[in-house]
């Protein structure tokens, strides 16, 4: 079986990148206005996220307003939404399981295979947990990186990575390798044999009955 030292790192490192997936959905910097033209002002900068879009005077006063309809949402905000949501509640039930499956924690001390074997389990959601964070901030990232790049989208109307993606990004990495480290922990499986049959040589041979 894995180091328990090695199933701690891994559990931290998992557990710090669902706090990550946290940040990323809560704070709304998901996209910022981009400076890429010559005539732009930059007394103000917008920024927009998956629930609301905030503008930051140069003052450093910040007016944030929520999207008022779901149903308005284009398909890749959506999926943005569940994805994140998705990638949160995996998270967290892998954490709880993975918990369990803890050496260091007397949960099913008993049985150390069956043990093991929950810490895999918890281990591998985490990686569900980070790919569906990493997907729905790829994709976000994709479409900023088209409208930037098409000829058709005016220049004041361009935008740019914000800093939520890269926290996503990070998170989602620190997951999936805190939930590789788990995964190592699965039990190897080890052939079984009877054990010898022990004779007692001070015995006395069995005399025979004679008629």
């Amino acid at each position: 079986m894995a180091n328990a030292g090695l199933q701690l790192l891994g559990f931290a490192l998992a557990c710090l990148g669902w706090i990550g997936f946290i940040v990323c959905i809560a704070i709304p910097q998901w996209k910022m206005s981009s400076f890429a033209g010559d005539a732009i002002i930059t007394a103000q900068i917008t920024y927009e996220g998956l629930w609301m879009s905030c503008v930051m005077q140069s003052t450093g006063q910040m007016q944030c307003k929520s999207f008022d309809s779901l149903l308005k949402m284009d398909s890749t905000m959506q999926a943005t939404r569940a994805l994140m949501i998705c990638g949160i509640l995996v998270g967290f039930f892998a954490m709880c399981i993975a918990a369990v499956g803890m050496k260091c924690l007397t949960c099913l001390q008993d049985d150390e295979v069956k043990k093991a074997k929950v810490g895999v389990v918890g281990g591998a959601l985490f990686i569900v947990a980070g790919l569906c964070v990493l997907i729905a901030t790829s994709w976000y990232g994709n479409k900023i990186a088209k409208d930037f790049y098409n000829v058709f989208t005016p220049t004041n109307s361009k935008y740019e990575f914000g800093p939520a993606l890269f926290i996503g990004w990070a998170g989602a990495a620190l997951a999936i390798l805190g939930g590789a480290l788990l995964c190592c922990s699965c039990p190897r499986r080890e052939t079984s044999y009877p054990p010898p049959r022990s004779y007692n040589k001070s015995a006395p041979p069995a005399g025979k009955d004679y008629v």
